[in-house]
Order: structure tokens, then sequence, then C-alpha cells
């Protein structure tokens, strides 16, 4: 297979011209099965929360004009009339005069306009005996204080966390109209990779890939299916990749994309339809021999099988993409400086990145990016990794104890 080295903002753009992301479609999702996924419509309130007068202390729900005169000097008396708890309806009218005992997130009686705390007051059988003034709905939050009927609580395209599931709750929904999440096709290419749980043979190693990657591409809202292990074999291969195809929004391997006599991905996935093959390696170090294809309007991304390069080139390329067809608006990396822990080189014409760890000084009281000792392959690089530092083409080196820009894999 040809290799024409392209820049990383070019790959970018070859990307951007031959992929418009479009929405998948939209499902009715139940609220327990809601978390992460991205609201197709506004969510508008049909009803006020709360639905009544409630009070938010525990005490004696009282007209506030009757405790104007109250002080700790010198009570107000009031008569007890009854007692309303928390989930049942009062059946009383309060009267000029009087209190009723109230439990925290009672509904006022009808009368009531305050509640003055357990704490202010004193009661000997029916007899109250007032040391505060209250105001009108202190201790009380009103109908519809915290969501009116018809305000707009939640938007369009609004991805779901607990707090706005509990929003929906509250609402009383039991389901939420979502988008569809893409279907992601996850292949781990090689004769040397064996499941884990397998015997582990002389020559093999583990399958980091797979569920490396199935954990980024759910961290963007999609859905991961796995379509197994695949030697090197062209036959195997290219019947697996037609399948994933069919099935998948977008098709990830891993592995394979080099140069050596076994590395068969490149020719397979340019031969499953026009365009095919549009980019057959980037200027970037590590991940040069990634390889990115259209076929039945569909992307193929053929990542390096290193799992450090395969993870990286993910975050570069393929996160976007996939954020943008689960209907989110990719977001940057979270970034943060650091002063480099050691002089930093970067491969000569190619866009390099860093692995690197992060550490407190306490003596200077600052971040420092230690570089993460190891290969691309190195299981150490994503164990002990943060995030990375850009080195850009032109720029030959970067001084230890010069200020940088680490872009994080995870928070710190």
């Amino acid at each position: 297979m040809f290799r024409k080295l392209v820049t990383l903002e070019d790959a970018k753009k070859i990307i951007d011209e031959n992929f418009k992301p479009i929405v998948i479609g939209d499902e009715d999702v139940a609220l327990l099965e809601a978390y992460s996924r991205v609201l197709k419509d506004d969510i508008v309130s049909s009803i006020d929360v709360p639905s009544f007068d409630r009070s938010t202390v525990d005490g004696y729900a009282v007209k506030a004009e009757d405790t104007f005169e109250a002080d700790e000097n010198q009570s107000v008396s009031l008569n007890i009339s009854g007692v309303v708890f928390a989930g049942e309806q009062p059946k009383m009218v309060l009267g000029k005069g009087e209190a009723v005992e109230i439990a925290t997130g009672a509904p006022l009686p009808e009368g009531a306009n305050a509640v003055v705390m357990v704490e202010d007051v004193e009661r000997l059988d029916n007899q109250l005996q007032v040391y505060t003034a209250v105001t009108p709905y202190l201790n009380v939050m009103k109908k519809g204080s915290d969501i009116k009927c018809g305000k707009t609580v939640l938007h369009a395209r609004q991805v779901l966390g607990a707090s706005e599931i509990g929003v929906l709750a509250a609402l009383g929904l039991t389901k939420t109209r979502c988008f569809k999440p893409p279907m992601v096709a996850v292949i781990s290419i090689g004769d040397e990779v064996v499941a884990p749980g397998k015997l582990l043979s002389a020559g093999k190693i583990f399958d980091i890939n797979t569920y490396s990657l199935s954990t980024a591409i759910m961290e963007c809202g999609a859905k991961p299916v796995f379509f197994g292990l695949v030697s090197d074999d062209k036959a195997a291969l290219s019947k697996t990749l037609e399948t994933a195809l069919t099935c998948a929004d977008v098709v990830i391997t891993s592995g394979g994309v080099s140069v050596g006599s076994h590395d068969y991905t490149p020719q397979i996935v340019d031969s499953l339809g026009k365009p095919g093959v549009v980019i057959s390696g980037i200027a970037v170090k590590p991940g040069k021999p990634t390889t990115v294809a259209f076929a039945q309007d569909k992307p193929i991304f053929s990542l390096p099988g290193n799992p450090a390069a395969a993870l990286l080139i993910f975050y570069l390329l393929v996160r976007p993409i996939i954020q943008r067809l689960c209907c989110r608006d990719p977001s940057e990396m979270r970034t943060i400086r650091a002063f480099a822990g050691a002089k930093l080189f970067s491969a000569k014409g190619r866009r390099t990145f860093i692995m690197v760890k992060l550490v407190l000084d306490i003596e200077k009281c600052r971040l420092v990016a230690e570089p993460v000792v190891g290969t691309s392959g190195a299981i150490t690089l994503l164990s002990e990794t943060d995030g990375f530092i850009e080195i850009i083409e032109n720029q030959q080196y970067i001084n230890k104890d010069e200020e940088v820009l680490v872009k994080l894999f995870k928070p710190i």
C-alpha cells in the first residue's frame, strides 16, 4: 500500500471533506437508561414544581401577621389546631390566632402563609408560645418556585447526567426522547493477540486495544460493538470488515497497518468501496501508519496496534467524529499548564506527542510533566500517563523547566 504522509491538520481536513456526520435516529429511553444520552427535543414542564406551598422545616404553620409582636422577651400565644405530615393533604383551614404542627415537605394548610421553626417555640398541650416573628412565606417553598408550568427546563442536544435525569423525574416522566447513539465496530488484528482469560502462550500478548478503545467510545456517548480478534489472514479480515461495515456506523481497527508482509489492513479497507483509502500515513509520532478510508458513506479508522499510539490517534482524529455522530459538540481535551521535567526532543519532520505524568513539585509549588519512559507499545504508557505534550514539526526540542501545555487523558 502506498504511503504518502499528510500533516495532522490536513488529515482532519480530508476527513471533514469526505464525511458529514448525520443524525442516526431517535428513540424513547427509560430514565434509568438515559444517562449520558442526548435529548432530541426541549423539555417543557407541564406542572408546577412543587405543586403546592410546602414547608422547608419542621415547625408550625401560622399566619405571619399573628407573630409580628413576638420576640425573645415577649411571646405570642397561639392555639394548635392540628398536624400535617409530609405526603398528606391538609383537611383544616387555619384561622386567626391558630397554628398547625407541620413536617418538612408537608403542604401548608389553607390560611397559613409562613412556618415558624420548632426551635423558636414552646408547646404546652395545645398552646404554642412563639418567641420570634416571621415574615410571609418564611420557611416556605411556594408553588412553582422551583419550576413553573410551561418553563423549558432542558434543551435539545443536552447531555443527560444525574441532575438532568433528576429533573425529568421531578416532572413525573418515566422516559424521554433521545438521539440514537451510533454503533462503532471495534476489531483487533494480529496473530499475536489473545483475548484476556485465554491461555497466553509464548510470543502472544493479551488484547488491550479492544478494551481501551471501547471505553473511549463509550465516553463519547456511542456504543462499541466488538467484532472479535482477527488473525493476519486476508480472507478472515475481509469478511469481518464487510460484516462490520454493514452493521455499524463507524469501523475502528487496530493493528496490521504497518509495512510488514502480513499488514493487509490498508489494502483490504481500500477494496471495500469508494473512495477507499484517503489517508495512508500521518506525519506524527506515535501513530505514523494510521490509515483512514471511507466506504458505503462510513468512516473506517485503521489505527496502529501499539496501545498508546492507538488511543492517542483515537483522541486526535476519531473522537470528534463520534461525538458529532452522537449529536454532541466536539469537545476539546482538557489542558493544564506544567513545567517540562526533562529536555524533550521531537521526531524530525513529524508532529511529536510526548506522554507524560504530572508530579507536584512541593518545593517550587508547581506541576512538573515527567515523560513516561517506554515505547508506544509499552503498557506503562497507558497506566502511568496523565496526558501528552505536543511538539510541532518545526520545533526541535523543549527545554527542561520550560512551561508546557499538557492535554489530559483523564482528570487529575
